[in-house]
Formats: structure tokens, sequence, C-alpha cells
């Protein structure tokens, strides 16, 4: 059945036009991918409209416009539970829409409070520490070296090669530091030595399935041992992503087990993505979940696993908007 579906989004270019920052707007979309979403949509016989950001989506619902589903991929500006307020908005006006919900967008902007979780539903973590003053690491019950980065930022930022602390008189300045330029509470963790995974999930509940999985290898060029904010922001120079199939590797194995554990636990929905780090026995570790992947179709994570799988852009269009219709069917 052919739908009306409404794109939400934040375009990078119109923040950067408003005096945003590089940085702040990194998470943002680019017009291609708003672009690709589209012709996908159409392609697959929906009427696709754009709407644009929340206060554009508040001014339309107002309006009295409405659509059968709204694809939402928009990020949000302002406030730690800034990926919740257009899903809000939608459940207030009752539109339905792709992805996940506004109490699972903003537990799972939270690092901490989502490691909380998945640990509390035995998905094996790293031990933490949230720092919401300096003086706070100091309490921090583990060895060095430490890994900090800001409790709910996404994209690396605030993540370099500084992230990596390895004695206890430089925690507090560095946590200082991070608590004075992004004003929201310092992440500590061990610093996870071993390999880096990113894998891409589809599907709700009992029906989400893994897509695929693929390992984040820097090269001599990038940053080294972080999967940092310039790393990704030049990862055509920096960084390899290499496709690996669980039945040839048991570390993807069980970390393909362990995200979709993550996954379900969390209660995400329809499409997205879960990192993970090996500890130096090789064991695969939840680090973040982002039920809001990037979905530009040639750099983003979740494109790039379903493009090594031989999954097209438009099939995976298609699959995120065939799970949000069969959530919907069996809610109604």
């Amino acid at each position: 059945m052919s739908l009306t579906i409404g794109l939400t989004y934040d375009l990078r270019s119109a923040y950067l036009a408003e005096g945003y920052s590089e940085e702040e707007t990194a998470e943002f979309d680019q017009e291609a991918t708003i672009e690709a979403i589209e012709s996908a949509l159409a392609e697959l016989g929906h009427h696709p409209e754009r709407i644009g950001h929340g206060r554009q989506l508040a001014a339309a619902l107002v309006a009295g416009r409405r659509w059968d589903l709204v694809f939402n991929i928009a990020e949000g500006m302002h406030g730690i539970s800034r990926e919740a307020q257009v899903p809000a908005l939608l459940d207030l006006y009752q539109v339905p829409y792709t992805f996940s919900d506004p109490l699972v967008l903003s537990l799972t902007l939270h690092k901490g409070l989502t490691k909380r979780v998945v640990r509390d539903a035995g998905v094996a973590t790293a031990d933490f520490l949230v720092a919401e003053r300096p003086e706070e690491a100091t309490a921090v019950p583990f060895a060095p070296p430490w890994f900090i980065k800001p409790v709910a930022e996404g994209t690396g930022k605030g993540v370099t090669p500084a992230s990596i602390v390895r004695d206890r008189e430089a925690l507090v300045p560095a946590c200082t530091e991070l608590l004075a330029r992004y004003c929201q509470p310092v992440l500590i963790e061990p610093y996870l030595p071993g390999r880096e995974f990113t894998t891409g999930i589809v599907g709700t509940g009992a029906r989400a399935e893994v897509l695929g999985t693929i390992e984040v290898q820097l090269l001599d060029t990038a940053e080294p041992g972080v999967y940092s904010y310039a790393n990704k922001e030049e990862w055509r120079t920096r960084v390899h992503y290499r496709l690996l199939r669980p039945e040839d590797d048991p570390a993807v194995a069980a970390a393909e087990a362990t995200a979709l554990a993550a996954w379900r636990a969390l209660g995400c929905r329809d499409g997205g993505r879960v990192d993970l780090r090996c500890d130096a026995h090789g064991r695969p570790l939840f680090l973040e979940v982002n039920p809001l992947a990037g979905i530009h179709p040639d750099h983003s994570d979740l494109p790039i696993i379903c493009g090594n799988r031989g999954i097209p852009y438009r099939e995976l269009i298609r699959r995120i908007v065939d799970s949000a219709r069969a959530r919907l069917a069996g809610e109604r």
C-alpha cells in the first residue's frame, strides 16, 4: 500500500548558515541524504514530503498537516533529550513514525544511563563512572588507562587521543576540560585496547535481526588508538571498514549476539547500529547504541554494512518502513 511519508531531519547546511559551528552540526544530515531517502521511498511507491526540523514540524502540525507515516532522522540541537523532541511531538498529535520512541531516544543519548540498563539486562559492558563534577573522577574504582568522553554526544564529538588517560594525576584536569567545553557529565571507562566493531540491526523486539558487522580499522594517517571526531570526519583517508562474517570469526559472532541483546533490552525500533570494542582478552563489550543511525547512502556505517552484504540502499529503506508498519499494525 502506498503511503504519504513525511521526512523530518536536521540539515547541516541550514544550521551552518545560522552561525553554528562545524562541530556543533557534525551529527546533522547533508542534502544528499534527504534526496536519497526521497528517491528510495518514491521508488518503493510511496509519496515523500519534506517537513524539516522540529520547529518546522511543530508549525506543520499546528497548521493541520498530517502524514500516514513520518520517516524521522531529526537529531535535535538543544538539550539532553534533543533526539526525543520530534517523536514526542508526533506522539502528541498521534502521527506514526519510524525508529525509536521518546523514552528510548532520551535514554540512549545518555551513555551512562544506557550502560546501566544494558548491564542490568546481563549484556556485557565495561565498568564505568559518570562524573558530573571534576572531583568525582577521583572516585573511579578501576585501574588506568581510562577512556573519557562527553556522556551525551555523537559522531565522536569530544573524542581525541587525549581521551586516553594513563595516570590518575591527569584524570581530573582532563575531565575538567571536557566538562567546561561540553557542559555535560563525563563518562569514564577502562580503555579497551582490542578490536572495534559496529553492528547494523533492522527490526523491533523479537523481529530484530543483524544486518552485518564491520570492523573499524584505523590507518597510519589516523589519530592513534581512538575512533575520534577527526578520524570520523576524515574517514576516507584515515579509516578502513572491513566487513566481517560471524561464521568466520568467533569474536564477530559474540559481538553480534551482544549487539542484538542490547538492542532488544533497550527497546530500540526499526533500525540502527550498536558499537562494541574488545577488551584485552578479545571479548566484545557494548559501548553505545545509535537508534538514529546515519543513513547517507555512501559514507554512513549502516548503508556501508548493507552495501557490503549486497543489500541495496532502497532495500534498507524498505525494511525500515516495513518494520514500522508491522510494529504499528501490532499496536493497533
